[in-house]
């Protein structure tokens, strides 16, 4: 178990070195929404292969993006405001593309989480194939429009205002096409090592869980951790160099690809296998992921951010936890 978490630890400082390459090459916001896509395409793979792998978990797609969307909303962004803070004391970033993103995660999150909560019934608990169907258009249709905003009509919302301290990586020569191509290569290959280590290591942390008697549910905040580390490290470095737009582009987008990638993909499945999927949120969740989208909104709303909004992000990451361990 520890040569494997080693070599975990090399493949996510690989895949953000060759995130980074590729960014450098195709440019801002393209490099942060490839990252973010291929981390939520894996783990969209990897949510399926638990449910081919075992008797089919209806809870098992909700739980795992409900803890990825905490994970990053209250975990990366508090993290990311909490070390840009204390090391510039105030940032910056351009408010109108986070806004345009915290809009579309808001209603992603209320359409797949909380209306399946409501739509339900006692005698009827998982959703029907009308209802699949259903969010798997809207959260699509929603991701797609995002992504046309962000990298075509409105991209101009979502690029650095140069006010970093990357003077000379901003200056520094491209990499050539091949080097990229290259990068992006050994960024799936690190990624996919990443996934398939966290999935081997799944039941060595599920022993290690049950030894301390802590929830079984814990074991998929370690899993979604695991996974979401390359985009994680990679937020965490632009944080600290001054680059906050890049590292909200990177967890918001992360954010909105865990919903518009993987529950497509995931009712998809359902309903070619005829799988009983459960989406919708308890009455605890659905109060801190409406608490969490308040206070995201009340964070970026004048466009700066100090050590405080990233306190009380972690302070409510620090409530889910303690919720998933006590419940």
């Amino acid at each position: 178990m520890v040569a494997a978490s080693a070599i975990l630890v090399g493949c996510i400082l690989a895949a953000v070195h060759h995130a980074e390459v590729v960014a450098h090459r195709v440019g801002e916001p393209f490099g942060t929404l490839i990252l973010a896509v291929a981390v939520t395409i894996i783990e969209a793979s990897l949510i399926l292969s638990m449910m081919l792998s075992g008797a089919a978990n209806p809870t098992l797609p909700r739980d795992t993006v409900f803890a990825a969307i905490m994970l990053i909303l209250n975990g990366l962004v508090g993290a990311c405001l909490l070390v840009g803070g204390v090391r510039h004391r105030e940032q910056h970033f351009v408010l109108e593309g986070v806004n345009a993103a915290l809009c579309v995660l808001a209603a992603m999150a209320t359409l797949v989480l909380v209306l399946p909560s409501v739509a339900a019934t006692p005698t009827a608990p998982a959703y029907s194939a009308a209802h699949l169907v259903f969010i798997a258009l809207v959260s699509s249709t929603l991701y797609a429009t995002f992504i046309f905003v962000q990298t075509i009509r409105h991209r101009d919302y979502f690029l650095p205002e140069g006010s970093g301290d990357l003077k000379a990586e901003a200056h520094a020569i491209p990499p050539t096409t091949r080097q990229a191509a290259y990068s992006f290569g050994l960024l799936l290959l690190a990624l996919g090592s990443v996934v398939l280590l966290a999935k081997s290591l799944s039941h060595p942390i599920e022993e290690a869980v049950a030894a301390v008697a802590l929830p079984r549910g814990f074991v998929g905040i370690v899993i979604a951790a695991l996974v979401l580390a390359p985009e994680g490290l990679a937020a965490l470095q632009a944080a600290r160099r001054n680059r906050l737009q890049t590292s909200l582009n990177l967890a918001l987008g992360s954010a909105l690809a865990t919903i518009g990638l993987t529950i497509p993909t995931v009712a998809a499945a359902a309903l070619i296998m005829r799988w009983p999927l459960s989406l919708g949120l308890d009455q605890t969740g659905i109060t801190l992921l409406a608490v969490s989208l308040m206070v995201a909104m009340l964070s970026f709303g004048t466009g700066r951010t100090t050590i405080l909004q990233g306190a009380v992000h972690l302070v409510l990451l620090a409530a889910y936890i303690f919720r998933t361990i006590v419940a």
